[in-house]
């Protein structure tokens, strides 16, 4: 199973995610199965647009699983530990989405107000 993870700002728009998972996409040259963003953001209107516009269904993380793989993730940021006490959400939600098993396929992207990471149990 592959997963994008993602982060996004309050200015996010649908638009940003999509062609961010798009980009990932292309480098993993794999698609995406599961748009994984955390639980804090499910209110966000972008995010359902983003997930209808990919035709992906959305995986809501918890707080506590996101803490638990953070010793995972590659890509620590200072900005996002501040403001969601997490250093790593995108990578954090592609690894959790995509199981124990899994490891980063393409680590996090930055565009916009956006983040994406894609996970996966390929071999």
């Amino acid at each position: 199973m592959i997963v994008a993870g993602i982060g996004f700002s309050s200015g996010a728009t649908a638009a940003e995610i999509v062609a961010l998972v798009r980009r990932a996409e292309t480098l993993a040259e794999h698609a995406a199965e599961i748009l994984a963003a955390p639980d804090f953001k499910s209110d966000a209107a972008c995010l359902r647009e983003a997930a209808q516009i990919l035709g992906l269904p959305v995986q809501l993380v918890d707080r506590a699983t996101l803490g638990a793989v953070q010793k995972n993730c590659p890509t620590q940021s200072q900005a996002a530990a501040r403001e969601v006490g997490l250093a790593s959400v995108a990578e954090a939600c592609a690894l959790a989405g995509a199981g124990a098993e899994s490891h980063l396929l393409v680590a996090r992207l930055t565009q916009g107000n956006v983040t994406c990471a894609l996970a996966g149990d390929l071999p």
